[in-house]
């Protein structure tokens, strides 16, 4: 899963991106592992989770699905659901294999070197189409993205509350100050 969060024991698998016509179908982006997975672990809920929908796949489009949700039947009905993430209980996903992570669990983990040194705070995760990358939120307050290899990141202690990592230095350092003025000096006076 990618783009997830944890809420009171939830996580997030899926996000209303728009509406599809004009009977109420809405456009849906699935973070699951498989994009078809998001309807397999029971109804969903909103972020607060007062609201349930029992979510019916349509068919897949470029990169969503088209879905039908009970009681939304018309365009305005499925436009006003835009931006609502959808999710799950924890509980009823399954258990994850060795060196597999729901991305949810790694967010809010301390990052530290291997020497002990806390970096910062995983702050999210990306797949921006060339692997996962972490955005680590520094000590210092700025983020940094590091790629989520085991180079880079060689332990995730998820139990432990954190993760190893080993950033080049140019991105974990401070950085300098901007030159005023540009790089050119000016010609001296006659």
């Amino acid at each position: 899963m990618s783009e997830s969060e944890a809420v009171s024991g939830r996580v997030c698998v899926g996000q209303i991106v728009g509406a599809h016509g004009v009977r109420g179908l809405v456009k849906l982006k699935s973070y699951t592992g498989d994009p078809a997975d998001i309807v397999a672990y029971g109804p969903l809920t909103d972020e607060t989770g007062r609201r349930r929908f029992a979510v019916a796949l349509q068919s897949a489009a470029k990169d969503h699905w088209l879905a039908c949700i009970p009681g939304v039947a018309d365009r305005n009905a499925a436009e006003a659901l835009r931006g609502t993430r959808l999710y799950v209980d924890r509980n009823l996903l399954p258990q994850t294999e060795e060196d597999e992570f729901y991305h949810a669990d790694l967010i809010g983990l301390r990052v530290e070197t291997p020497e002990g040194d806390r970096i910062g705070t995983v702050e999210a995760l990306h797949d921006f189409g060339a692997g996962d990358v972490i955005e680590v939120r520094l000590v210092e307050g700025r983020t940094v993205m590091l790629p989520f290899t085991r180079a880079v990141v060689p332990v995730v202690d998820v139990a432990g509350g954190r993760l190893v990592a080993e950033p080049p230095p140019e991105l974990t350092e401070p950085p300098g100050p901007e030159p005023v003025g540009g790089t050119e000096q000016p010609e001296p006076l006659p």
